[in-house]
């Protein structure tokens, strides 16, 4: 009996442990598969919204591959669900099996037992077994095992069986929840037919650009170049600030704008260790976006033979969307920067965050803010009807990727 209860629990143990990791990879996914529908939608959106204004060819070329390589993610998450489920399903197939294998043991078992119990006239087969008892202690002992015998075959049975159903009605719903993962990988794969149609606009486009390359490798450049401009007044400002904290907080500074290292204060020191501590899990600098460009060098998304550099990361989001504080801190520059419309910098002890391509600024400088406070909103491109900011991080006048402190980005 001891042995059936520990080969019964070593059973239970073997099929929960694998359920509990299965269901908690199976929330991974879906949480994944959900975050890409909605940017799927969300890309949908834009493209609907896009489609009034006079997009110029590289901004629609890079529209449409990112939609498409984002669905491409979808279709891919949603197969490993597909698969995981599938894995379950037989799983809990041969659980069933073994369950029953086992109540059927235990009900023939017990069935023995009441025959022979009922052909040797059960009743006074027992009082036999009892009077048969050389001692008192002895009698005693085998009615206890006779009640325990029962009553652990009756607990087995209720036990297992309780199980076995139990197992059936997971099944059922794995089943279910395996229907609606193949009807939605169909669903994928019609979409994924219409993109067919976007990409042959796509390879139209392509070829227009390839004609006339020369025109759009000098546009690339024009623009890189203005990004640098850009980046070098945000590091010029960043310069200032820091010699006008030091200069606040006592310390010689031999010329405005050459200073490279914050001063801290015991308070910004405890702010900015707060900040370092949240690395990889700040919040995004938008309540909803998408990334459209990557910080460092990285090939151009339309014209790969050509390098660009990112001193940050853009993000593309919906129309009127807010910008808000990645984490607490002081305001400490709003700037209107040439071809960049207005920008917003917060210091978070030795760190210094970016936000530019804003306007209806809500925050003053010196004012304190909180983190995901408003503090603009996001600038919709009036030509191409895109809403795109760019994020920088910096500690003192170094530049950081953006992509190792914002969670998930």
């Amino acid at each position: 009996m001891k042995v059936l209860r520990f080969i019964s629990v070593v059973v239970l143990l073997l099929c929960v442990v694998p359920m509990y990791a299965q269901s908690t990879k199976q929330q991974k996914l879906e949480e994944e598969r959900q975050r890409l529908r909605q940017e799927i939608e969300q890309m949908r959106r834009l493209r609907e919204e896009n489609k009034v204004k006079e997009l110029s060819v590289l901004d629609e070329v890079e529209s449409i591959s990112a939609q498409i390589s984002t669905r491409q993610n979808l279709i891919k998450i949603t197969n490993q669900q597909t698969n995981l489920l599938t894995r379950e399903i037989n799983s809990n197939l041969n659980k069933i099996d073994t369950y029953r294998n086992e109540l059927k043991v235990l009900k023939e078992d017990y069935a023995n037992m009441v025959k022979k119990s009922y052909k040797s006239k059960s009743h006074q087969s027992r009082i036999m077994f009892l009077l048969s008892s050389s001692n008192f202690t002895q009698a005693y002992k085998r009615l206890q095992y006779m009640k325990q015998y029962n009553e652990h075959r009756k607990e087995q049975a209720d036990r297992i069986e309780k199980n076995t159903m139990e197992l059936q009605q997971l099944n059922r719903n794995l089943s279910k929840q395996k229907e609606d993962k193949e009807t939605l990988i169909s669903e994928n794969r019609e979409a994924q037919e219409k993109l067919k149609g976007e990409k042959k606009e796509q390879q139209v486009l392509m070829a227009s650009i390839k004609k006339k390359q020369g025109v759009y490798t000098k546009q690339i450049k024009k623009k890189q170049e203005r990004a640098s401009a850009i980046d070098k007044q945000i590091e010029k400002l960043i310069r200032e600030a820091i010699a006008r904290a030091n200069k606040k907080a006592g310390n010689k500074v031999a010329k405005k704008g050459t200073a490279t290292t914050f001063a801290m204060t015991a308070e910004a020191k405890i702010l900015a260790d707060n900040f370092t501590s949240n690395k990889g899990k700040l919040p995004w600098p938008v309540g909803t976006g998408r990334l459209t460009k990557k910080y460092g060098r990285q090939p151009h998304p339309t014209l790969p033979n050509i390098q660009i550099n990112s001193s940050g990361v853009e993000i593309e989001t919906r129309s009127g969307e807010r910008a808000r504080a990645i984490f607490e801190g002081e305001v400490i520059a709003i700037q209107k920067l040439k071809g960049a419309s207005r920008l917003v910098q917060i210091r978070h002890g030795n760190y210094i965050t970016t936000y530019y391509n804003l306007h209806n600024i809500s925050v003053k400088e010196g004012q304190k803010v909180t983190t995901k406070q408003s503090i603009g909103e996001v600038r919709t491109n009036p030509t191409t009807g895109r809403a795109i900011m760019k994020f920088l991080i910096y500690q003192n006048a170094k530049r950081l990727n953006p992509h190792q402190w914002i969670y998930r980005m």
